[in-house]
Parts: C-alpha cells; sequence; structure tokens
C-alpha cells in the first residue's frame, strides 16, 4: 500500500491506496494559515493515522504547490507563501524517519488522470488545475516530465499570449511579474476581472449561474475568460501537441469550458485539424492525492 499526500491552502488530505488501486482510507483536515511547522506536524499525523490503518509503514509521495529548487533543495514559487525557502523535503523525512517523495500539485493531478482517469490511454497528457493558483502537468508515456530545472508544466507563469491593448500590462501576479496566465485564468482573477468590468463581487460559480440566467455581463466576463484560456491552451498545444488536456480546480466544474474551449482555440492552433481532447478530471478532487500515492512505482507483488 502507498500513502498519498495533498498539501493544498485550504486542506491537507491524505489516502491510503491499495495495490488493487482502491482507496483503503482517506483523511482530510484544516490547512495551518502561515504556519510551517503546524503543516509539517499535520502532514506527519495524517501519514501516523493512515499507517495504523495500514497496519505497517508504507511509502509516502507528497504534492505541494510549488516545488524544489535543484539548487539547494529548499521551496520555491509556492503560493501557500509559508512554505518558500524551507527545506520541507528534509524536514518532513526527519519527522517521519524516510525517505518521502515530492512533486507539484499539478503534476500530481497529470500523472493521476494519465494512469486511470480522463488520459487513461493516451501517449501524452497535460494536467491544467484552474483554482486559487494555476498549475499543470505533463505526463508521456505514463512518465511525469519535471524538467532539468523541476519547472515542468510551469504553465501559468507564462505572459498571456495575444495579449490585447486592454490587458497590457496585465494583473500583478503573486510571484511579481505581471501579465501571467495564472493572474488571468486562476478562479479570484477570474473573479476580479468581473469586478473591474460591473463593480459586482461575485465568486466565479456565482457568475456563471448568473450567465445561464441571461445576464449580459456575467456572460460578457466568461466569455474574456474563456477566449484568454482558449490562448494560453493554444500555445501550449502548439508546443507540447498532447492528446488530451485535463482540467482540475474549482474551474474545471464550469462546464461550458468543454465546448467553448475548443470552439475558440482552433483560431490559435498551428494546425488544418486539432484532435487535442479537453477534459475534466475523472477523480475531481480525488486526482491531487492519488498522483501523490503514484510517485511511488506499484508494489512488485501487484
Amino acid at each position: 500500500m502507498r500513502i498519498g499526500i495533498d498539501l493544498g491552502g485550504t486542506k491537507i488530505e491524505g489516502l491510503l491506496l491499495a495495490p488493487d488501486d482502491s482507496e483503503r482510507r482517506r483523511l482530510r483536515v484544516a490547512t495551518p494559515r502561515d504556519d510551517y511547522d503546524a503543516s509539517l506536524a499535520a502532514v506527519a499525523g495524517l501519514v501516523e493515522a493512515l499507517e495504523r490503518e495500514a497496519g505497517r509503514p508504507c511509502p509516502v509521495g507528497i504534492g505541494m504547490p510549488g516545488s524544489l529548487s535543484p539548487r539547494d533543495g529548499l521551496v520555491r514559487n509556492s503560493n501557500s507563501t509559508c512554505l518558500n525557502g524551507r527545506p520541507f523535503r528534509q524536514d518532513i523525512e526527519a519527522r517521519l524517519g524516510r525517505s518521502v517523495r515530492l512533486a507539484n500539485d499539478a503534476n500530481c493531478l497529470a500523472l493521476s488522470e494519465a494512469a486511470d482517469g480522463a488520459g487513461a490511454g493516451a501517449a501524452v497528457v497535460f494536467g491544467a488545475i484552474l483554482g486559487t493558483g494555476v498549475g499543470g502537468g505533463l505526463v508521456v508515456d505514463g512518465r511525469l516530465i519535471q524538467g532539468v530545472n523541476l519547472v515542468g508544466g510551469e504553465w501559468g507563469h507564462n505572459p498571456l499570449p495575444g495579449a490585447l491593448d486592454e490587458e497590457r500590462p496585465g494583473p500583478v501576479c503573486y510571484c511579481g511579474r505581471s501579465g501571467c496566465i495564472e493572474a488571468y485564468l486562476s478562479g479570484p482573477s477570474l473573479a476580479r476581472d468581473h469586478f473591474r468590468a460591473t463593480g459586482e463581487t461575485l465568486d466565479p460559480m456565482a457568475i456563471a449561474r448568473r450567465a445561464e440566467q441571461g445576464d449580459g455581463p456575467a456572460e460578457a466576463s466568461l466569455r474574456r475568460h474563456e477566449d484568454r484560456l482558449a490562448r494560453a491552451l493554444g500555445s501550449l498545444i502548439n508546443i507540447v501537441d498532447p492528446d488530451v488536456i485535463v482540467l482540475g480546480g474549482g474551474l474545471s466544474n464550469l462546464v461550458r469550458l468543454y465546448e467553448n474551449v475548443p470552439r475558440i482555440w482552433q483560431r490559435y492552433i498551428f494546425s488544418d485539424v486539432i484532435f487535442t481532447r479537453l477534459l475534466p478530471a475523472v477523480r475531481g478532487d480525488s486526482s491531487g492525492v492519488r498522483g501523490a500515492a503514484r510517485l511511488w512505482p506499484e508494489p512488485p507483488d501487484t
């Protein structure tokens, strides 16, 4: 059995994954706010509880925002900023008394969905998280591609392709740059864009409900979002050309994206035919934690 941990900004989830890929036990706790030591303790507590269920120590994989620097192993680029600059791997390994495997949370989504989700059987799968932040992960022939700098799939911190005059220089991103894809396509970014256009404070799902009811300004906000998403994914397709793009995160629940965005992205992709499929994550919120467990290979007796 393997343990997966999904260390998110608002929750930490743990999963005990059986050799047949069934879920033996799932636990969830709130993420301590801006408290590094408490976050370490929460992760260790979940692992200990799941191992009591398993009856023995298990391999542990952890999905987390950001990544580890290949220079010094410290966390960088995490929108859970209390992790940045910290030796998270060393500290959690010291608490657990063994090696762990870590990957970006979007990488874990992609790994899970490529194995037995929306991308099962596909050669090239890109997993894109559209949530509090915007992340991505790339899986080729079942193997996670992290790259020599460990930033493989980080499409959210490229500039928005084809920025219009009114979109420049773009919103300031938490990373310090302006005009990042994340600063346009995250859930909070959609809400801020709607507020700038209308003066209304609505969350993305409320905007979608308004649009369904025929509200023109809400519909306009979603159309801006869809065109930006089509540009961002169209640029990605021009480089990676994946079989499947799987969406996770809160905005993946906007059903209209799966019809509208592929229709729009045709004008941005350098091909006469486009076979890439845009699909929601089959495992939903479970994908990240399942992918974290899959950072370890399947036991040899499976």
